[in-house]
Order: structure tokens, then C-alpha cells, then sequence
């Protein structure tokens, strides 16, 4: 896909959405960082059912630890993975106490220290915790370049590189969003929803859905 037709995409999504968000539901900057933790591998509305119980009783990592790891699971247990994703939420919690005075780190190797935050997590909240261009490549985002030609790659680093490069600055802070949003959506995984898309005459798929 050549740069002209990425801008013409980049520029609709824009003007159909230009402040997206995140549909996990927080209220403070811990509140992500637990949401983002339980994501993986489960729905948002999944995460978001949880937490809103969560949430009233232990949001902050003081309260986590005084919750404790089998109270934590008992509140997270119908999330997948929900055994291992404790562990390094307390374990998260107790690293915020004690190394970084309660704070959440700025800076992406800080943060892929945190016990259940990798590159795309932690591009995540680099992007909506401190608005830095960052672009997580997450299973939707991934899906919707190489489909629709924006970028190609054999695995999320490579694409997440190819993105980087071609994405003009004033998208870069968006299109993380906007790429999950279609993909969860629009471009699906299965029944894709072709007759709706807002780039359809712009994306390159060889076998669009009329």
C-alpha cells in the first residue's frame, strides 16, 4: 500500500472518530494498569464486569496487598488465567510500593519489569498514561494491516516497526485504537462486516464480504 492511500485511511478514521479510547472502564492510572493485566486473553467486557466489583473493594496496590493473592482470585477467578495474572498483580503492586513510590514508570524497560507487562502493554499505557506515539500491536491490529495491505509482517514486532516508520506523527498517538476498534468490529476475525466499512474502497483485501 503506498503512502497516499494509508493517509486517505488514516484521515476517515479520523474524521469518523478523532478522539478514540479504550473500552476498558478506569478511573485512575492503577485501574488501567490492573485492566490491561486482565485483558490478556479475555474481552474487555469480560474484564470490565470484573473490575467493576474489583475495583470497589481493592484499586489501589495498597489495598491489593491487603486484599491478598487467594481474595484477588476469588474476585478475578472468571478470567482466563486468572491464577498466574493474580500473581503478578500482587506482585506488580508490592514493586510499586517498594521501588517506585506508587507511582506507574514512564519508560517502557521500567515498565516490562512489572510481572505481567510485556511490549504491547506496556506500549499501551506509555500511549494513554503519558500520550507518548507509541503503537501496540495486539491480534486486531495485526489482523487488520495485513489484511488490508497497511503494513505486512510475520509477527507483531515487525509490524509494530513498519507502522512506527510509515504513520505520520499526528496519527501515531490514535491508530492503535482505531486499528482495534475495526478489528473487533468491522474487520473481524470471522463474519467480516464489508458492507459497512468505512475504507472499502480504499483497503487492498483480495476477498472482501458484499
Amino acid at each position: 500500500m503506498n503512502a497516499k492511500k494509508r493517509y486517505k485511511i488514516l484521515l476517515l478514521f479520523y474524521e469518523n472518530n478523532p478522539n478514540p479510547k479504550t473500552e476498558l472502564i478506569f478511573s485512575s492510572s492503577f485501574e488501567l494498569l490492573l485492566s490491561i493485566i486482565l485483558s490478556a486473553q479475555s474481552t474487555d467486557i469480560m474484564v470490565n464486569k470484573t473490575t467493576k466489583i474489583l475495583f470497589k473493594i481493592a484499586n489501589t496496590p495498597e489495598k491489593i496487598l491487603k486484599l491478598g493473592l487467594e481474595n484477588l482470585k476469588y474476585y478475578i477467578r472468571r478470567i482466563g488465567l486468572y491464577n498466574i495474572k493474580s500473581l503478578n498483580i500482587i506482585k506488580t503492586s508490592f514493586l510499586l510500593i517498594n521501588k517506585y513510590h506508587g507511582i506507574i514508570p514512564k519508560n517502557r524497560n521500567e515498565l516490562e519489569k512489572l510481572p505481567g507487562i510485556g511490549r504491547k502493554t506496556a506500549n499501551i499505557l506509555l500511549n494513554v498514561l503519558f500520550k507518548k506515539k507509541t503503537i501496540a500491536v495486539d491480534t486486531h491490529v495485526f489482523r487488520v494491516c495485513n489484511r488490508m495491505n497497511f503494513v505486512k509482517g510475520k509477527n507483531v514486532k515487525i509490524v509494530e516497526q513498519k507502522l512506527l516508520k510509515v504513520v505520520p506523527s499526528r496519527f501515531k498517538l490514535n491508530i492503535h485504537f482505531w486499528f482495534v476498534l475495526h478489528g473487533r468490529y468491522i474487520c473481524k476475525a470471522r463474519n467480516l462486516q464489508c458492507h459497512i466499512c468505512l475504507i472499502y474502497d480504499l483497503c487492498e483485501f483480495k476477498q472482501k464480504v458484499i
